[in-house]
């Protein structure tokens, strides 16, 4: 953008190179944002993976300002601007056709879980930045040879106004409307555009290149979408605003993916039946209860809503399942045979806030919102945990389905969690799925009775009550003391929850399927 004649207070124009350095700032921002979605389910998408994300996008930025600027001051023209847009774009394509690929590769790579992302976030994302960040200087060079005035301050504050527009557009339309490759499609065809938009009519090798990545990008999009569309299994597949949603089958078995991992399934021939082993766990707490009659029940995470669903059909209890994510809700009723009805009710919104602005109380609360490589934070804390006793009756008892080993390493966030909810709790049990020490499903649960439920009484239990599914096997892991050790007290101010959960890096975590055919 320029002013005529240089003169204070003139009107505005835009200009070719002003297109080109507002297309560039919407493509970066917008790229690095992809880039979160794009990694999500190789690498997840805790702190680690965002922080590599935003310095790999800043170091090639920088790098590309630094050289375009030295370049731009004995080079400058439109010809070279095009092939440096033209590049970027080329850029893309190599992205939208081997990014998936690359990154599952780069998966298993023997580096530490932590640095393991600035890797392929490098590779991939940053040659194409690189070239995007020559784009202000060689405006900023062009608009002072055009006209007066601080031409480097309105080109870098065009440049910033476009990575406002790529940061909400990307956030608020394309990455909840459309998958990656067509997101990555679309800023590979503006900076095309941006291109042409600088391209000197005489410039035969310029526009003859525009055709050509023009080709190279259809090509690739087509490419990625045959191998995208080619899973047999594959029933669905989005990127939702939160986290990459795959439904599958196999063998008969309906499986949600959130991020790579699993999150719920469905036995098609026997729908009421669990098919993940710790989905068990849910039901421990009606026998750690004087009463095991509940009328209430809370479900913080959806998933597949397999645990609502069932509260809800066999116990007579009124059932609140929260969800944060919109299209788990929509996938679950439209892939799943979820149904809402008087006895269970679902709530699109995140849980504390939910919690926050509730006056019900409930019997049994079950924090199911928990992952291998991340959890958040203020559903961990003790102000949370807290604010879960307030709305809990005299004998509610408080669930949380942790991930992680049961001792030694890769134990750190089992035993903060165990730890922080004792702070608010008088008593505190944990219920391994397996009794090896790897990454597994760990029920803790917490309640408001100060006397504890011996191992011994709750096999009693689990005799005598109808509790309507097998719980032996889960009591047999009864753990009624837990060395947490220096495991941190998680509070809203500290809670390093992506730091413990690093200590899970190297484990491999497979969701252990229930084997009782016989039994719901």
């Amino acid at each position: 953008m320029t002013q005529n004649s240089g003169a204070t207070g003139s009107t505005p124009r835009i200009t070719r190179t002003g297109i080109a350095v507002f297309v560039a700032g919407v493509a970066s921002m917008g790229l690095e944002i992809l880039a979160g979605r794009l990694l999500a389910p190789s690498f997840g998408s805790g702190i680690y993976v965002w922080g590599s994300i935003i310095g790999v996008f800043l170091a090639a930025l920088s790098l590309g300002y630094w050289i375009g600027g030295i370049r731009a001051a004995v080079g400058a023209s439109r010809s070279a601007m095009a092939a440096l847009l033209l590049g970027a774009a080329m850029g893309v394509a190599v992205l939208i056709v081997l990014g998936e690929p690359f990154l599952d590769a780069m998966a298993g790579l023997p580096v530490p879980q932590r640095y393991a992302p600035v890797i392929p976030i490098t590779v991939l994302f940053g040659p194409p930045t690189v070239l995007i960040g020559f784009i202000s200087p060689y405006a900023a060079e062009l608009d002072r040879a055009e006209s007066t005035g601080t031409a480097s301050g309105r080109v870098y504050a065009l440049g910033t106004v476009g990575s406002i527009v790529g940061a909400f557009g990307t956030t608020f339309v394309l990455v909840p409307s459309v998958d990656v490759i067509t997101s990555e499609l679309v800023f590979g065809l503006m900076l095309v555009g941006a291109a042409v938009a600088v391209i000197p009519r005489s410039d035969r090798k310029n526009w003859a290149g525009a055709v050509l990545v023009l080709a190279l990008l259809a090509g690739a999009f087509t490419a990625a979408s045959v191998g995208f569309s080619g899973s047999e299994s594959t029933v669905y597949e989005t990127q939702t605003a939160y986290q990459d949603l795959r439904v599958a089958d196999e063998n008969g078995i309906r499986t949600l993916y959130l991020d790579g991992s699993p999150h719920g399934a469905l036995d098609k021939d026997r729908p009421d039946r669990y098919v993940f082993e710790y989905s068990r766990n849910f039901h421990l707490p009606l026998l750690l209860r004087d009463d095991p009659d509940i009328d209430r029940v809370l479900f913080i995470g959806g998933g597949a809503f397999s645990g609502p669903t069932r509260f809800a059909d066999e116990y007579n209890a009124t059932v609140d399942a929260v969800e944060i994510d919109p299209e788990v809700v929509r996938v679950s009723k439209e892939y799943f045979g979820v149904e809402e009805r008087d006895r269970l009710r679902i709530h699109t919104k995140d849980g504390r806030v939910y919690l926050d602005q509730t006056n019900r109380t409930y019997d049994l609360i079950v924090v199911d919102a928990y992952r291998s490589d991340q959890a958040p934070h203020h559903l961990t804390t003790v102000e949370f945990m807290r604010l879960a006793r307030s709305h809990l009756t005299d004998d509610g008892v408080v669930m949380a389905n942790v991930i992680s080993a049961r001792s030694g390493v890769g134990s750190a966030f089992y035993r903060a969690e165990y730890r922080t909810m004792s702070q608010v709790f008088p008593t505190v049990y944990s219920f391994p799925t397996r009794e090896t020490n790897s990454l597994q499903n760990i029920a803790v649960i917490a309640t408001k009775n100060t006397t504890r439920v011996t191992r011994s009484e709750l096999e009693r239990r689990e005799r005598v009550r109808d509790i309507g599914i097998g719980l032996a096997d889960p009591v047999s892991h009864y753990r009624s003391n837990v060395s947490v050790g220096d495991a941190p007290i998680l509070r809203d101010d500290y809670a390093p929850v992506d730091r413990l959960l690093q200590s899970q890096a190297g484990k491999r975590y497979v969701v252990e399927r229930s084997n009782d055919t016989a039994a719901p």
